[in-house]
């Protein structure tokens, strides 16, 4: 969950095999030149009134490498302190200054993003900026354990540490993005009140790492969690803490030592870490483990202890289900709503919470330069107390649309104005590419029999897609972007609807504009040759000209299929969001023969289907390399022939909220 170049690289090695220099190119840059992002209009809508301009750079910037913290158990964390510099003197500059501060796993030594690490835009506009490697990595003492709690509460330390520098001023933001920020999320709950953090900006920060990335529809996410525990957290921790040593060798000792000690990690961790996962291990359950690691669970508390937070999110982001959630949880909270539920779309709102979802993987989120307008903006509001307008917005959502091209600026998700409008699958009679192409039709159907047999296949699917793009965290598209010639498969989905594995349900062309706006729910009746089945859904944008974008994903392993209906969200009645528990106990074996219903959970949009152009659901039984179940799981899906049903007594369909 970082977005330093080594973690572009570590990704595109492990996904495409491919060595070479270019791959360490931005990947935010290559996308921008291809999808615009009108971003200034979200940060305009951001404040409302106010007397503000990002205005020019006044200082310089100075870094201190390799300053050791002691935390309450001994450890000592390293971090790295940038101070504003005089440009006449090049002397630290007087005076004290507000303070920023990230926590990195993936070492200081490394950054190379002010939105992973120090930031000189803000720097040299009047902030302190100190970024300290978390515990068990980079040239930090200790051992590493994903979000520990530990790590929380170092970072409570650290805010007061911090606070207390002589050059600080006593108030003290965090910023940063994917793991810094969740990170933000942790700290600004167990800090209590009247503390010296006073504001966060979470840029990629997960609401549940279990169903956000780790796992989709209880199925391990092959691509991230293969890159992140075997690739960029072993490749980046080897080599931090020599380069760290490279800016500090008073620490050179320390940095050997460290080395050896993060090496020793791979196997006692990480490797263990995804074996436990994979051979059906608590790990491969939302087990206790990661209900301890769940930002969700600490939105209340950030709240209570009064502390704003402005967050960033990307449609094609690996958290493109959590950040809305987690907006929506804060705006709950400060409305003393339930966390958990939707928003209503009636209640008061607040500019202390907000959230940018931009057109962004989980690279592009972090690499968007205007992002440093925005956050000097938001730290002036609430660490110099300047009126920048940031509390007064009315429309403290701002959510890019796909089809459009435009940011809506809105209040409340799900989004306002959405009606749920289910199509039930039909027979032959769409446009696609599959051996078995249906319709999408609001006609419930009526008859006694019809249904569409698909196999599954461990191998089927393609390795260029949208969801191995989205897992990998841009790195496919980064890749692509460098071939020298045009490789569509991203943003055109044909190849992976082809053959007995998948079947597509193709609407009728859209007399008027529509846009899908939020969750979406697809409910398919099927009978299976086995005790376990996988599906996979997306959700796609067909053009005239047969190109087939997709927008959206969900997935679900079939002994997951028991809904909990506590905690789904529904609209009008209809529900939008089926909520699973993925347990050990809540696990229901398929019964082979049987019809069975299995609700799946579509992650959020908000896409503008225009004039002519086709709602398309794509249903396959598997998404490799982006899913790979669970060694059991696999040994029950072996030569499994689905038959999805679309009777009258078992009308297979999907609820879309959709805004005319």
């Amino acid at each position: 969950m970082r977005l330093r170049n080594t973690h572009v690289l570590a990704i595109a090695l492990t996904v495409c095999g491919l060595i070479g220099a270019q791959l360490v190119t931005g990947f935010g840059a290559a996308r921008a030149a291809t999808v615009p992002d009108p971003i200034e209009d979200a940060i305009a809508a951001s404040g409302t009134g106010g007397d503000w301009s990002p205005g020019p750079e006044r200082y310089g910037v100075k870094e201190v490498n390799g300053v050791g913290v002691r935390m309450a158990d001994g450890v000592v964390l390293r971090a790295t302190i940038a101070y504003p510099t005089d440009p006449e003197t090049n002397q630290v500059a007087a005076g004290r200054f507000p303070t920023l501060l990230t926590l990195t796993p993936y070492g200081e030594a490394l950054g190379f993003s002010g939105n992973t690490g120090i930031n000189p835009y803000l720097v040299k506009r009047g902030y302190l900026d100190i970024s300290v490697d978390v515990r068990g990595t980079g040239a930090s003492g200790g051992t590493f354990d994903l979000f520990e709690p530990k790590q929380t509460q170092d970072s409570v330390q650290l805010v007061h540490w911090a606070a207390g520098l002589p050059q600080s001023d006593g108030k003290v933001g965090m910023h940063g993005a994917s793991y810094l920020g969740i990170n933000q999320l942790f700290a600004a709950s167990a800090v209590g009140k009247d503390s010296p953090l006073k504001a966060i900006f979470p840029i990629v920060a997960a609401n549940d790492i279990y169903r956000d990335a780790a796992f989709m529809g209880g199925i391990p996410d092959l691509e991230f969690d293969s890159a992140y525990f075997l690739g960029v957290l072993p490749a980046t921790n080897l080599v931090n803490p020599l380069l760290s040593a490279m800016k500090s060798p008073a620490h050179l000792v320390d940095a050997v030592t460290g080395t050896l000690n993060h090496a020793l990690q791979v196997p006692q961790y990480n490797v263990q870490f995804l074996a436990r996962a994979y051979l059906g291990g608590d790990n491969a359950y939302d087990s206790s483990y990661w209900r301890a690691r769940r930002p969700a669970a600490v939105l209340r508390q950030i709240v209570d202890n009064d502390i704003p937070a402005y967050l960033v999110g990307g449609e094609y982001d690996l958290f493109q289900r959590g950040a809305p959630m987690n907006y929506a949880g804060l705006q709950n909270a400060w409305a003393d709503r339930p966390v958990t539920a939707p928003m209503d779309p009636d209640q008061e709102v607040t500019g202390r919470y907000q959230l940018l979802q931009g057109p962004y993987t989980h690279i592009g989120g972090a690499a968007n330069p205007k992002l440093n307008e925005l956050q000097l903006r938001w730290f002036d509001q609430w660490l110099k107390g300047t009126d920048t307008g940031m509390e007064r917005t009315r429309t403290p959502l701002h959510v890019y649309d796909l089809g459009t091209g435009h940011y809506a600026q809105t209040t409340s998700y799900p989004f306002t104005g959405a009606t749920p409008r289910t199509y039930y699958f039909g027979g032959r009679g769409g446009r696609g590419v599959s051996l078995n192409d249906g319709t999408l039709s609001t006609a419930k159907p009526t008859g006694r029999t019809g249904s569409d047999a698909v196999l599954w296949s461990p191998v089927a699917g393609t390795i260029c897609g949208r969801s191995q793009d989205q897992w990998s965290a841009g790195g496919l598209s980064l890749v692509t972007s460098q071939l020298p010639v045009s490789v569509p498969c991203v943003d055109d989905d044909r190849l992976a609807q082809i053959g007995p594995t998948a079947l597509t349900y193709t609407s009728a062309p859209m007399a008027e504009p529509a846009t899908i706006a939020g969750p979406i729910a697809a409910t398919v009746y099927a009978t299976a040759t086995t005790r376990e089945t996988e599906w996979v859904v997306e959700i796609e944008d067909v053009s005239p000209d047969g190109v087939s974008r997709p927008l959206t994903q969900g997935a679900l392993l079939g002994s997951f299929r028991k809904v909990n209906h506590d905690r789904s969200w529904s609209v009008d009645g209809q529900m939008i969001m089926p909520y699973h528990d993925y347990t050990r106990q809540s696990a229901m074996p398929v019964v082979p023969g049987q019809v069975t219903r299995y609700d799946i959970e579509v992650f959020p949009t908000l896409a503008t289907i225009a004039p002519g152009h086709r709602i398309r659901l794509s249903l396959a039984t598997t998404d490799l390399p982006h899913l790979l179940p669970t060694v059991p799981a696999l040994t029950k899906l072996v030569g499994g022939v689905y038959q999805v049903q679309r009777t009258g007594a078992a009308a297979s369909s999907v609820t879309i909220p959709l805004r005319s």
